[in-house]
């Protein structure tokens, strides 16, 4: 199992192009089961998530050609519906074939998903909107058992915002008997850039990016393949991470490839702390600054702060002027990384569902464990800045969503070793 030796502290200088969004990559690579064409795809990020969902495809009988990061996904030879727990089981966002299966094919078989243990997270409804589609769906031996003659379009409200629901539903809609309707659908960038992926084979969604989406189901033989090979939108999660990475070493380090529109609340939240940004159409500068204050933040969907940048945002406000709060709203077990910045010299207490984060001098290296995607980022950040040397040990889950982020760090300046486990 690999590790990372970190020797800190270092200011970050230069420029990182930001990789195409994991979350948006994962639903976009599924949508093409919906396609009887190949599918052209430039500037895939090379994530283990991508291999494990590319994986799963191929066992279904998926082709799929890579050249570089540019791919073609061939769902025509596709002739098994079933999702196997041996590779669904690391990642959530593998039950997402279901709804573009039943669409289909009018039946799937899919694991009850795993992923990052940061919360239940459960699929209910994702099952129930299907089910208000007319599918008969059953839980057995841990397996989404769901059939259908078709699929009908169908008013569907969710109870929460979920980002997996709403890809999951939109993907069925496309192929479903009429108009669907999703009532609070999810706002996130990732969403939008589905929507632009299925209008790009022909679908009629109308209000991507808002929280009422009318997806206009068409029959398979309407589909048609977009003329130019389809590319996934900046990560956002990825940007942030190098943003707060050079504001806490006090770098100056611009950040590009990604739409700033899409960090709009943590961007003003940096700014509000005393953070120096020049924020252009597809990059943002990072100027040195003097030592930030504290804020307060709190999780909450597209577009208010997200959660997938709460662990990078508390190990910044580990080190700054003051005390600041953070209130997880969207996953109740997304503190796991506290104990190990606890170790490197943070001062954070937790209570319930939020964290008092007492900003110190300096933090001290120490051996670290990952427990999470977004956990494993803010130890990198706060092994950065720290004296000394960090071990940062399981950096399997930061390969799950951050393409070559040892190597876009040590470019930047950073003392980064991976030591092949």
């Amino acid at each position: 199992m690999d590790k990372l030796l970190v020797e800190g502290p270092c200011k970050l200088m230069g420029s990182v192009e930001i990789s195409s969004a994991k979350n948006a990559t994962l639903p976009i690579l599924v949508a093409t089961i919906l396609c009887p064409y190949p599918v052209k795809f430039t500037g895939i990020p090379d994530l283990m998530d991508v291999g494990t969902i590319l994986k799963l495809m191929q066992s279904m009988g998926v082709k799929v050609e890579r050249n570089l990061n540019d791919y073609v996904i061939d769902a025509t030879s596709l002739t098994n519906q079933h999702a196997d727990y041996l590779l669904v089981k690391t990642m959530r966002a593998s039950v997402l074939v279901l709804g573009p299966l039943l669409a289909r094919y009018g039946v799937a078989s899919v694991s009850l998903p795993g992923g990052c243990a940061i919360g239940a997270r459960p699929v209910d409804i994702h099952l129930s909107g299907l089910e208000k589609m007319g599918a008969h769906i059953e839980i057995e031996n841990g397996y989404i058992k769901a059939k259908c003659d078709k699929l009908k379009g169908a008013v569907i409200t969710f109870p929460f915002p979920s980002v997996g629901a709403t890809e999951n539903i939109m993907m069925a809609a496309v192929l479903a008997e009429g108009t669907t309707v999703i009532e609070n659908a999810a706002m996130e960038p990732e969403i939008d850039d589905l929507a632009d992926f299925l209008m790009a084979q022909g679908v009629k969604i109308e209000g991507s990016g808002t929280s009422r989406m009318i997806i206009h189901g068409m029959k398979i033989n309407e589909l048609k393949p977009s003329p130019w090979p389809y590319r996934v939108i900046g990560d956002r999660i990825e940007a942030a991470t190098f943003i707060i990475a050079a504001i806490m070493s006090g770098g100056d380090v611009k950040v590009s490839g990604f739409n700033p529109d899409h960090l709009k609340f943590v961007l003003e939240t940096l700014t509000k702390m005393g953070a120096q940004l020049e924020i252009g159409k597809d990059f943002i500068q990072i100027h040195p600054s003097q030592r930030l204050k504290g804020g307060t933040i709190e999780t909450l969907p597209f577009p208010g702060f997200p959660t997938d940048v709460q662990a990078q945002m508390m190990a910044l406000m580990s080190i700054v002027d003051g005390s600041s709060i953070v209130t997880e709203t969207i996953f109740e077990n997304r503190f796991m990384h506290v104990p190990e910045m606890i170790r490197m010299g943070s001062k954070i207490t937790l209570k319930g569902n939020s964290a008092l984060i007492e900003g110190v001098e300096s933090l001290s290296g120490a051996p670290v464990m990952c427990t999470d995607l977004r956990a494993s980022a803010a130890l990198i950040l706060c092994a950065l800045i720290a004296d000394g040397q960090t071990e940062i040990q399981r950096v399997y889950h930061l390969d799950r969503g951050y393409e070559r982020i040892d190597e876009k760090l040590t470019k930047l300046g950073a003392k980064i070793t991976r030591v092949k486990g």
